[in-house]
């Protein structure tokens, strides 16, 4: 595997009013959080390099390979967003299912699948449907639909924003152990940052179409270097110390 997982070089993209500029390298393996202000471009950079976007300029290599002429599904890039999209007459299991295909699964399939779910800890629950699982659950479920494609780079874009301090704390360490034991790359847009704590991430901040810093999450956030991430932060305290 490369030695870089995502290198991003002067990537341009222009909505409305703002023309954003994405300069980044990520190394194979890492966890990177994108903070920053809404409107910034956090969510517009993890579409960009899924291929959900089309840049003006720029070059983008995922596992060092020219990505910008490859559609979505070429690329080796699995997307969660805030909206897990689960089909609420399927069971967990053929949720999980489409990650792979809509048809029938062949043996080996049916069992990526219930490795999946066993791995998202969903052991025993595969045929509930969505409506009889909590919501940590569902997100579960979605998470394993994820894996299930079998793609290195995972791109989450707020996932777990709408669960509580708890079970979002639980699937940031989750998604850090699968990211673990499965060797992924992950690059997680999130404005609570309070999961954090206990996971070795690297963190980017984005402003108006910039990433204007970047380095280990807990000296972004505890020594803010730039006024811009203290303000962000509400930090009280001496900047970039």
């Amino acid at each position: 595997m490369a030695t870089r997982a995502i290198e991003i070089e002067a990537l341009a993209y222009r909505y409305e009013a703002m023309e954003m500029r994405f300069d980044l390298a990520v190394e194979a393996g890492a966890f990177v959080v994108l903070f920053g202000p809404s409107g910034a471009g956090k969510s517009t950079l993890l579409n960009l390099i899924a291929g959900f976007e089309a840049p003006s300029s720029g070059s983008l290599r995922l596992l060092g390979r020219d990505a910008l002429g490859l559609p979505p599904a070429a690329r080796p890039v699995t997307t969660l967003f805030q909206d897990h999209n689960l089909f609420p007459h399927l069971t967990a299991a053929k949720n999980v299912a489409l990650g792979l295909h809509p048809g029938r699964l062949s043996p080996s399939e049916a069992a990526r699948v219930q490795e999946a779910l066993a791995h998202v800890g969903l052991d025993g629950l595969e045929t509930r449907r969505p409506a009889e699982l909590s919501g940590g659950e569902r997100q579960r479920v979605a998470l394993a639909r994820s894996l299930v494609r079998d793609r290195p780079i995972l791109l989450l874009d707020e996932p777990f924003a709408a669960l509580g301090p708890a079970q979002r704390r639980e699937m940031v360490g989750l998604v850090d152990r699968l990211r673990q034991e499965r060797g992924l790359t992950v690059l997680m847009v999130s404005h609570q940052l309070d999961a954090l704590p206990g996971i070795d991430a690297q963190a980017a901040f984005i402003e108006d179409g910039r990433i204007a810093a970047t380095g280990p999450a807990t000296e972004l956030l505890t020594r803010p270097p730039l006024p811009e991430i203290a303000d962000y932060l509400g930090y009280v305290g001496p900047v970039g110390g």
